[in-house]
């Protein structure tokens, strides 16, 4: 693994943040054009968005550019544009040969969190947490470094502090306990709370807490995925009904907002019995409470007052391939945009929910491997929603004393990878990251990520070559 706490240097991330905020300040002043490239998940957008609302307060002119990974088309359709900066955010880091092969003279800026690769460039300005022995995976992503980056070009960008936390959130770096964010995420979000644009408290996590009726919030609950509720709004009245949850105040829907402590324990333990019931540990129960991080500048009753909603729908936007609605919502645009966002996130739940059921009642689409779960969606789940399905697997299913490997088919003739690593104390000092960056190499690939959550795409031919030589360097890993 790259990081090491015994190397960690706050210093020199925030030292390589200043002489970045510096290399901008300079371009600004003679009106330079930039590129912006940026991953297409609720992270990446964030990210984007954060540089583009700090270069539209400088009147700068940039277009931006949404990519589901930086291949070598991509960065070959870049190396033929006019030769203006390109600023890379939450992606870069695990392409530094193809960029070096292909750009190698180009101004180029990453604001990265993954796993980097060990390579050089000459024109480089390279800002990630990992080279500074700071964890990407869990202590902040790519649009906090970007927020970084932005407060230190002008510290009037501190009001963008929260796009930075509804980042950290799309990219579930939650996932500590209560839920909180931590490490630098956790700086960020004091300065969140302190310019009064966040507040934080404890609670249950439904989606569209204030939103939605609860039993709509319940159903499109699938981070644990809910047999016989995820997806099933009749069973989720019923369900409340049999526990004498009120569902209307007169004759609205009461939302979780508008439900006490009593009944929100009710809830809560059915829930438990219920998973129970599906061999489910309580662990998954207990990801449904934590600290709830509320945008406090956006209007009541709507899906961008929550933070995780938010991220959500932003992410939905990206896998959808509406990438665009989402940088217009993240930079400040309401208006017909939000109408037509919540059509996207009911299109995605939908099909997040679909693909949970179909794994539910097809027991053989998981098999488990000496030191791996596998979970083979070849022409049965779409390759951008593969990462989603992984990452609630983790939590959701019984998958507690593995890592899981979520294969989907993908264009000409590669297969898209997606790997998870459950949180267990039989799980640790795994490197999936690495890993699936060796896969690459000796499949002619891509591939990277986190030590916990890592992708690739890799050719269909070798897949039963590629399953068995993941899970043999899984085995080298100590459990």
């Amino acid at each position: 693994m790259i990081d090491d706490s015994r190397n960690r240097d706050e210093t020199g991330f925030h030292n390589q943040i200043a002489t970045t905020a510096e290399y901008f300040q300079k371009q600004i002043a003679t009106d330079t054009h930039f590129r912006l490239v940026t991953h297409l998940d609720a992270d990446g957008i964030t990210a984007a968005s954060i540089i583009a609302k700090c270069l539209t307060r400088q009147e700068v002119i940039f277009r931006i550019r949404v990519v589901k990974q930086l291949d070598e088309t991509v960065i070959e359709h870049l190396a033929k544009e006019e030769p203006t900066p390109i600023v890379f955010t939450d992606i870069g880091s695990s392409s530094l040969d193809l960029l070096k092969l292909k750009l190698s003279k180009a101004d180029l800026i990453i604001l990265d969190h993954h796993q980097p690769e060990k390579i050089t460039l000459p024109s480089l300005l390279h800002i990630n947490p990992h080279l500074f022995g700071i964890d990407g995976a869990r202590e902040i992503s790519g649009a906090g470094v970007a927020y970084y980056l932005a407060e230190a070009i002008d510290s009037l960008n501190n009001d963008l502090a929260c796009l930075a936390v509804i980042g950290a959130l799309g990219d579930s770096q939650d996932k500590n306990p209560q839920r909180a964010l931590i490490g630098l995420n956790s700086s960020i979000v004091t300065q969140a709370i302190n310019n009064e644009t966040l507040t934080v408290e404890r609670d249950l996590l439904f989606y569209g807490r204030e939103t939605r009726p609860i039993h709509k919030a319940l159903s499109y609950t699938t981070n644990p995925f809910l047999p016989g509720l995820s997806g099933e709004e009749d069973k989720c009245l019923g369900f409340l009904i049999n526990l004498g949850i009120p569902l209307k105040h007169g004759n609205r829907w009461r939302a979780l907002n508008d439900l006490n402590d009593h009944e929100k324990r009710e809830i809560f333990s059915e829930i438990v019995k219920l998973l129970s019931i599906h061999n489910q540990s309580n662990h998954s129960a207990f990801t449904l409470i934590g600290d709830v991080y509320t945008l406090v500048g956006e209007e009541r009753g709507t899906a961008l007052r929550d933070a995780r909603e938010y991220a959500t729908l932003l992410n939905a936007c990206g896998r959808m391939e509406k990438s665009g609605l989402g940088i217009t919502i993240a930079i400040g645009n309401r208006g017909d945009a939000l109408d037509e966002v919540a059509v996207v996130y009911t299109s995605y739940k939908k099909k997040l929910a679909e693909y949970l059921e179909w794994i539910h009642t097809h027991p053989t689409a998981i098999t488990e491997y000496t030191n791996m779960y596998l979970l083979d969606g070849i022409e049965q789940i779409d390759e951008k929603l593969i990462g989603p399905v992984t990452s609630i697997l983790t939590s959701s299913y019984i998958i507690q004393n593995k890592p899981i490997i979520a294969v989907a088919s993908a264009d000409e003739n590669l297969i898209k990878l997606s790997g998870r690593i459950p949180i267990s104390p039989l799980v640790k000092n795994i490197d999936l990251g690495s890993i699936f960056q060796e896969a690459a190499l000796k499949f002619n690939g891509f591939g990277g990520g986190h030590d916990v959550a890592a992708g690739a795409l890799l050719p269909e031919k070798d897949f039963e070559e590629i399953m068995g030589f993941i899970n043999q360097q899984l085995g080298t890993f100590h459990k």
